[in-house]
């Protein structure tokens, strides 16, 4: 498996939108929190969600290739099942459908940080006293961050999290590292 520092890396070597690396930072944060709270691998976990949208800057305009061509890239660096989840990541333009707990935890972990950051841009302490109750209520207001599927949030059942407290271990996480990813 490839060591944390390659993985950054290759990201930035592949990725050069400053949102971009942010949105990867913040997808490893998560999904290594959601790691721990299910006892599986984190480093694995973090690098899967580091590295899932290694192709986005080639795929914008090739939707149907998103999460597939990354998947290409990392064939070598990463183990199977991070490479399916990197597929399935994308399911609803390239077909590859999600079924397994690090398929899901990509899904949703990577589609809150969206609302997060979002929501952090617009308060005046960023991250600092965020809380689940506040995202449930953005999460009402369909205009709010339109592009974030909420319903790809609220996966994190099928890995067992209700989503107060999926999103509570999602805010955690993402304040952690909030002066890197522009939210400190």
């Amino acid at each position: 498996m490839i060591s944390r520092d390659d993985a950054f890396d290759l990201l930035n070597i592949n990725t050069h939108e400053e949102n971009l690396i942010h949105h990867a930072l913040e997808s490893e944060a998560v999904l290594k929190a959601i790691a721990v709270k299910l006892g599986k691998n984190q480093d694995k976990w973090a690098l899967t969600g580091l590295l899932h949208d290694l192709d986005y800057s080639k795929t914008c305009t090739d939707p149907e290739n998103h999460g597939l061509i990354s998947a290409q890239i990392l064939e070598d660096h990463l183990p199977p099942d991070s490479i399916k989840a990197i597929r399935a990541h994308n399911s609803e333009m390239n077909g590859v459908k999600p079924d397994t707990d690090l398929d899901f935890a990509l899904r949703c972990g990577e589609t809150v940080t969206g609302l997060i950051h979002a929501n952090a841009l617009i308060r005046p302490e960023r991250m600092k006293g965020m809380t689940p109750k506040s995202l449930v209520k953005k999460m009402k207001a369909k205009a709010f961050a339109a592009s974030v599927n909420r319903e790809i949030i609220k996966e994190c059942t099928h890995i067992g999290l209700d989503l107060n407290d999926f999103l509570a271990l999602s805010i955690a996480a993402i304040e952690e590292i909030a002066p890197e990813v522009g939210l400190g």
